[in-house]
C-alpha cells in the first residue's frame, strides 16, 4: 500500500454538469494538496452501454479538457486514459475470475441500471465492478475518494483482495480504504428540487453544464423553479422548501460558506434577490473553466499529449504490479 496515494476515475460520457463538478471534481483538486493522485478517464467502463464512436471520441477529449481546466495538475500527479494502460483490461479478467457470482448479484447499481431488462444489457454492465477493483489495486493506493453511494464498490474490492490474499497466501495487497468525501450538498434539478441534477434529464434547463456561457447560466437560474414565499430564516426551514434549499446549497458550495451563513445572508428576502447573486457567483467561478476548456479543445493534440504522458507514467506502476500479481497466480509470462 502506498499510504500517500489515492486513485479515482470518471466516465467520459458527456458534458459535466454542476452537480458532478461540486460532488467530485472540486474535491479532487483539493486532494492534490495532500496525496499523490492517479486520476483517469474510465473509458472502458463507459462502453458497458453502447457509445457512438465519433461522439465517444469527442466526449473523451472534452472530459479531459474540462478536468485539466478545472485544476487537475497533470505534471505533479498522474492523469491518464484507462484504455491507454493495457494492464487495466488484463487485471479486470484476473479479478473477474476471483470475484464470486453471489457478490456480483448483490451490487445495487446493476439492479438499478438494468431494471427489468437484465437479459438485454451487456455482460460488462454486470461484471464491471471486478474491473473497477482491478483499476484500484493496480496502483495499491491507500484509498479511493467516493460518495456514500459508491461504498459498496469499495467493499467488493476488499472482498476480492481478501480472497486473492487467502487463495494465494499472499500479503501483496493491503485493503484499500474508502475516503468519504467531505460532505457536499446534493445539487438538484433546477426544474424540480426533489430530483438530483442529471445529464440524462431531457430538459437542458434542469442543469448547469460546465461549458454553459454566462447568458445560458443567467437564463437557467432566472427560470429555475421557485415559490412565492420569502426565503426561510433557518436551515431547518429548508426541509419543506426544496427549491430554496437547492439554490442555497449551490451558493454555499461555490462560495465555500457554511449553509447557515448563506441562509442568514438572504433571510426574509425573495428568490428575485437570491438568483442574481447566484448567477454572478457561478459565472465568476465557471467562466475561467469554460474558457480554458475551449482553448484546449481548439488544440486537441495538446490534450492527447497530456494523456499519453499520463499513460506512460501510469503504465510504469501498473505493469510492475500486474507482473507481480501474475507471478503470484502462477503464470509463466
Amino acid at each position: 500500500m502506498n499510504e500517500n496515494t489515492i486513485l479515482s476515475g470518471v466516465k467520459p460520457t458527456g458534458n459535466l454538469h454542476l452537480g458532478n463538478y461540486l460532488g467530485a471534481v472540486k474535491n479532487w483538486i483539493k486532494l492534490q494538496e495532500d496525496y499523490k493522485c492517479f486520476f483517469f478517464l474510465a473509458d472502458l467502463h463507459a462502453i458497458t452501454v453502447f457509445q457512438d464512436p465519433e461522439s465517444f471520441r469527442q466526449c473523451q477529449l472534452e472530459m479531459a479538457a474540462i478536468l485539466i481546466a478545472s485544476g487537475i495538475d497533470y505534471k505533479k500527479h498522474v492523469f491518464f486514459s484507462q484504455s491507454g494502460v493495457h494492464a487495466h483490461a488484463e487485471i479486470g479478467w484476473l479479478f473477474g475470475c476471483i470475484a464470486r457470482m453471489g457478490w456480483m448479484n448483490r451490487m445495487t447499481q446493476f439492479k438499478e441500471k438494468a431494471g427489468k431488462n437484465k437479459e438485454k444489457v451487456s455482460l460488462g454492465l454486470y461484471s464491471y465492478p471486478s474491473l473497477q477493483a482491478g483499476d484500484i489495486m493496480l496502483y495499491k493506493p491507500y484509498g479511493v475518494p467516493v460518495g456514500e453511494d459508491q461504498k459498496q464498490h469499495i467493499e467488493l474490492c476488499r472482498d476480492i483482495v481478501n480472497k486473492f490474499s487467502n487463495d494465494y497466501n499472499s500479503d501483496f495487497f493491503q485493503l484499500p480504504e474508502p475516503i468519504i468525501q467531505k460532505e457536499s450538498a446534493r445539487i438538484m434539478s433546477l426544474r424540480d428540487g426533489s430530483k438530483k441534477m442529471s445529464k440524462s434529464d431531457p430538459s437542458d434547463m434542469s442543469r448547469i453544464n460546465l461549458l454553459d456561457d454566462a447568458d445560458s447560466i443567467a437564463n437557467k437560474i432566472r427560470k429555475s423553479k421557485s415559490d412565492p414565499l420569502p426565503l426561510p430564516a433557518t436551515v431547518e426551514d429548508l426541509a419543506e422548501r426544496p427549491e430554496a434549499k437547492n439554490l442555497y446549497n449551490i451558493y454555499a458550495s461555490i462560495s465555500e460558506k457554511p449553509l447557515a451563513e448563506v441562509v442568514g445572508m438572504f433571510e426574509g428576502k425573495m428568490f428575485s434577490d437570491l438568483k442574481p447573486e447566484i448567477t454572478d457567483l457561478l459565472v465568476d467561478h465557471l467562466s475561467p473553466i469554460s474558457k480554458k476548456t475551449k482553448e484546449l479543445l481548439n488544440d486537441k493534440s495538446q490534450i492527447m499529449d497530456i494523456l499519453k504522458l499520463g499513460n506512460e507514467k501510469a503504465s510504469i506502476v501498473a505493469n510492475e504490479n500486474l507482473a507481480e500479481v501474475k507471478k503470484i497466480m502462477g503464470f509463466l509470462f
